[in-house]
């Protein structure tokens, strides 16, 4: 069990390719509406991706937006929305103590390999190589134009988790409050990755591209017909609090963060362990100092690939057995892999079920894969439930890293 002070979550900001903040993706996840499309991309034919369509210019001005990166203006805009929706004044804050902590999969990508695009038009004249190149490709990127943004001279950075990345910046920003660090956490993960065509085309070669006439169909997790991943772009922000801080200010509550855990397969470049992720399970759940039978939500993690979503279910099966009290669904159905933004986002699409007792469906199931079958997966249809008291968000990524939140309905 976690003996710290207790950690709230009082604002959330997001851009998803169904909604651009919280009420538009609840929304959309409830009537089942996919955010995924078509889009050009270099050196390939038309690639399925989900897309955001958030207005960037909201809190950036065209200079701002020229000079840095999608995964900025992605952060910069999630970060600003998390702060509106926590009712925090920036004015009125000591920015030293506020902290910026995104997950990201990856970063540079895109500069790199549009720089390099272009530069081939030039017959590689370097004088034509952006002089922004290096501040829009280190590694603190997204986290530092947030900084820059909103004028926070506290502490900023990014943290490397592969498709784990989302539930890593919430672990870290929890973490820096625990310890004394910071007063607010800016905390979530961001993903620009269908800008890359390199991660297309690796995808494609590794045979988990996923490839569909129509796109809303496209990301089917559990479906005995998926054939790969969806790559999405998007962000979702957390403002994280220490509880006596929000009560003192008279904060709205979303939920409580209950237990974390984070692991390693030491297993393989890409193929997942269901072995390491039962145990990361079993970790959380043991700092939350509660059972299994307590969970009542699983989001799953399952991105689409035939033997990645068949580890994930043989690790819930395993913990979880045959109860049929504890509900799993899948957010990537709808808007694709999210990349570094994927556990943030679909913690988010999630939270809403402590008040409406809702549970959002896994979309595009036409026939499960016997090997994905759980007696409480919710399909193609919104649940109702009597209640929702404890929230287990699955996200993993490669080179073997897993990661778990548990967030708990806020109580006094």
């Amino acid at each position: 069990m976690m003996n710290h002070d207790r950690i709230v979550i009082t604002g959330i900001g997001l851009a998803s390719p169904n909604g651009n903040n919280l009420s538009e993706f609840r929304k959309s996840l409830l009537e089942e509406k996919s955010g995924v499309e078509f889009i050009e991309t270099h050196y390939m034919e038309p690639v399925l991706a989900g897309v955001c369509h958030f207005d960037a210019l909201k809190y950036q001005a065209r200079k701002s937006i020229r000079r840095g990166t999608r995964a900025g203006s992605i952060a910069i805009y999630c970060s600003r929305e998390a702060t509106v929706d926590a009712r925090i004044d920036m004015e009125k804050e000591d920015t030293s103590k506020i902290g910026v902590y995104l997950g990201i999969t990856e970063h540079g990508n895109v500069e790199t390999e549009n720089e390099i695009y272009n530069i081939k038009k030039y017959d590689y004249d370097v004088k034509v190589w952006s002089h922004h190149h290096n501040p829009r490709t280190v590694a603190n990127n997204p986290a530092g134009e947030v900084t820059l943004n909103m004028k926070i001279t506290g502490p900023h950075y990014t943290l490397g988790a592969a498709c784990a990345a989302g539930n890593v910046g919430i672990i870290q920003g929890m973490q820096m409050l625990q310890l004394g660090e910071v007063e607010v956490a800016i905390a979530g993960g961001v993903s620009e990755s269908i800008h890359t065509f390199g991660t297309f085309a690796s995808f494609k070669n590794e045979g988990a591209l996923a490839n569909h006439s129509n796109p809303a169909k496209a990301s089917r997790p559990f479906d005995k017909d998926r054939n790969g991943v969806v790559v999405a772009e998007g962000g979702c922000v957390y403002i994280l609090e220490k509880l006596s801080r929000a009560i003192a200010r008279g904060a709205k509550i979303y939920g409580e963060i209950a237990g974390y855990a984070i692991n390693s397969d030491s297993f393989d470049f890409i193929m997942p362990l269901s072995k390491r992720q039962a145990e990361c399970m079993c970790l959380a759940l043991k700092k939350a100092a509660i059972k299994p039978d307590n969970v009542d939500i699983i989001s799953s993690h399952a991105t689409s690939t035939p033997q990645g979503d068949i580890e994930e279910c043989i690790a819930i099966r395993e913990v979880f057995g045959n109860t049929t009290s504890t509900y799993i669904n899948n957010t990537k159905s709808y808007i694709g892999h999210a990349m570094g933004a994927a556990g943030a986002l679909e913690l988010a699409g999630n939270l809403p079920s402590f008040q409406d007792k809702i549970i959002h469906p896994t979309i595009n199931i036409e026939n499960i894969d016997h090997k994905c079958e759980m007696k409480s997966l919710v399909i193609n249809a919104p649940k109702k439930v009597e209640k929702v008291d404890y929230i287990l968000n699955n996200s993993f990524g490669m080179l073997g890293i897993n990661s778990v939140v548990i967030v708990k309905r806020f109580e006094k």
